[in-house]
């Protein structure tokens, strides 16, 4: 046990985020560090003994990037901790002023950003690759002052000295998301679902579109849960031949994930394959893996590793909506070997994919930094 202060920062996350606050927080809480988690959020809580200090909801992106910046230093500060842990690339600057405090800087690269820029629609087309290596360019510089890195994958882990950096991946909590209550396999309605940021280069379309394709005596249906992005992503889905089959849930609660997860017999991660998502580990995967689901995912080297390697699931061109459908139609039509690989992934998920192995990880830096 340890009294040492420790500080976690974001302005781009929500306060419940479930790798910053669900797994590192609560995890370094649990073992008596005392954490404060500042970011955006409607009142100052004490929650899984974490410590929320509030931020206000930015007026714009520019807004966030520096007004809102300034704000998270100044609470920060307030927090007296001896460690700090930014989650956000804009949060970089305040990190080498913390440094110059005398503190434990920790910088956590939850995505491959300069790959994450080659795909940014709001970024036009001729300036990506110019922007993604001066933003390579500044972090290199940046991160040289600060303790150590943390990545959330051992691909963004290449980027940054070995020496310093140390890679927590986003594993699931083994038993979060396996809903007491759940469905017998068996006798779950033909229901598959994607949980998550839904947007155009994870699959939004297609998934839709693959609905239509799925014979109707089948009564298929689609739980799409999150937020759409862009907002008119939804008008234009919606008269799609696919939408009148799918049930759309802005938000849900880890709780109601569950649940949801409980009642389904597949879950689709059917990312593009545009540069950041071709060595991205999401937790998607291993969620559904943890939840009893076999997964239908993109056909790419690294999931095909993960899903067929365990025999988790089926892998598909995450562009072709006809693929999807027929995986899908599989699935629902040879239940008896749909549930045997949700249970294998399930398996492999305790054995090699779970958070409590990471957690581990994150306390050995945390103590060889508060030695």
């Amino acid at each position: 046990m340890t009294s040492m202060r420790v500080c976690h920062i974001s302005t781009v996350h929500r306060n419940d985020d479930v790798r910053i606050f669900q797994k590192e927080a609560r995890s370094l809480a649990r073992s008596g560090y005392l954490v404060t988690f500042v970011v955006r959020a409607e009142e100052e809580l004490e929650v899984g003994g974490v410590h929320i200090a509030p931020l206000p909801e930015p007026r714009s992106r520019f807004d966030r990037g520096f007004r809102l910046a300034w704000l998270a230093y100044r609470q920060a500060l307030a927090t007296k901790s001896q460690i700090y842990h930014l989650h956000d690339p804009e949060l970089m600057p305040i990190g080498l002023l913390l440094k110059l405090r005398g503190k434990k800087v920790v910088f956590d690269a939850h995505e491959d950003l300069p790959k994450q820029i080659l795909s940014k629609p709001w970024i036009p087309v001729i300036l990506r690759r110019p922007l993604s290596q001066a933003v390579a360019l500044f972090e290199k510089l940046a991160l040289v002052p600060y303790d150590a890195v943390v990545a959330a994958t051992p691909s963004i882990a290449n980027r940054f000295p070995t020496h310093k950096t140390v890679v927590v991946q986003n594993f699931p909590i083994f038993n979060e998301l396996l809903d007491p209550q759940r469905l017998p396999y068996s006798k779950r309605p033909h229901r598959v679902a994607y949980v998550g940021g839904i947007t155009p280069i994870r699959g939004a379309r297609e998934m839709v579109m693959a609905m239509a394709n799925i014979p109707e005596e089948l009564q298929v249906r689609l739980l799409l849960a999150g937020r759409f992005s862009p907002e008119e992503l939804q008008r234009e889905l919606v008269k799609e031949p696919g939408w009148d089959r799918v049930e759309y849930v802005a938000w849900l609660s880890r709780e109601a994930v569950a649940r949801e997860l409980g009642r389904a017999r597949a879950g689709l991660v059917l990312f593009h394959p545009e540069p950041n998502h071709l060595d991205a580990q999401p937790n998607k995967i291993f969620e559904y893996m943890a939840a009893g689901l076999p997964v239908i995912a993109s056909d790419f080297p690294l999931w095909r590793e993960i899903v067929e390697g365990e025999g988790a699931g089926l892998l598909v061109d995450p562009e072709d909506p006809g693929a999807i459908a027929g995986a899908i139609e599989w699935l629902i039509t040879h239940p008896g070997e749909a549930e045997a690989m949700g249970r294998r992934g399930r398996e492999a998920v305790r054995k090699k994919y779970s958070w409590s192995l990471e957690e581990k990880k994150l306390l050995n830096l945390y103590e060889r930094l508060s030695s």
